[in-house]
């Protein structure tokens, strides 16, 4: 894959300049370093993938993304990377193909490339993605739309077996936004310690939950209007201790 690295910072550049030379099927073909270079060089070298810094001293990365019809086909992927969480949800909003942090891990890179090398299959329905606020999730809420959550604006998930995936059930969502099926209970339990497994089907958000009265959990708004959730009889222990430790 031919890559371009555009950013005015030149030791970030450099930096990933020689990270990205660690894969042999990566090739840096040039490096900009502002907006109106970066374009001229992504129609002079059509490349396969851009790396692109977003605050440039000419134009915006997000700029950038709607100037060139070529980065808005299926011909170029752009990787947005940079130091400030508040631009991811912009950038996938712009269609980038995938977003890293300054300074760069280089496992977040390894990440990026494996998925750029899978970049045919199907995009998964959610997504974690690693911020310097590790309270905030990417949600996928289909194939195009993102948003960024806050782990406290999760109220529970719960198993929809015809579906065969975990679900979350979001404050200002209309609807359940479905995990990818390969997310197990486990992982979500790790997610944070407010988050408790009252039956097979469901694991609530701990700091929602009011009362429990005849098994059922009784939840604080937004989800005050949710009465289906049961506590399972093999759960309740864990459950009354973590209420004892309130």
């Amino acid at each position: 894959m031919k890559a371009i690295v555009i950013d005015d910072n030149t030791k970030a550049a450099n930096d990933l300049n020689k990270k990205l030379a660690e894969y042999k099927d990566i090739q840096v073909g040039g490096m900009a370093a502002n907006g109106f270079s970066g374009l001229e060089l992504v129609h002079e070298t059509h490349p396969d993938v851009v790396f692109l810094d977003v605050e440039l001293p000419d134009i915006s990365g997000l700029e950038f993304l709607e100037r060139s019809a070529y980065l808005q086909s299926d011909a170029c992927k752009v990787i947005i990377y940079t130091s400030f969480d508040k631009y991811i949800l912009p950038a996938f909003r712009k269609q980038a193909f995938d977003v890293l942090l300054k300074p760069i891990d280089p496992k977040d890179l390894k990440t990026v490339i494996e998925r750029l090398e899978k970049s045919d299959n199907t995009p998964a329905t959610l997504a974690t993605v690693k911020t310097h606020n590790d309270s905030k999730y990417l949600l996928y809420t289909n194939t195009f739309d993102f948003t960024l959550v806050d782990k406290a604006d999760i109220g529970l998930f719960q198993y929809n077996s015809d579906a065969r995936c975990w679900e979350g059930i979001v404050a200002g969502f209309k609807k359940p936004v479905k995990l990818r099926r390969t997310i197990k209970s486990d992982q979500l339990l790790n997610l944070d310690k407010m988050f408790v497994q009252v039956n097979q089907k469901y694991i609530v958000n701990f700091n929602y939950l009011i009362e429990v009265v005849d098994n059922e959990c009784h939840f604080f708004p937004p989800f005050d209007k949710i009465d289906y959730v049961s506590v399972g009889r093999v759960y309740r222990k864990k459950l009354r201790e973590s209420f004892l430790n309130l």
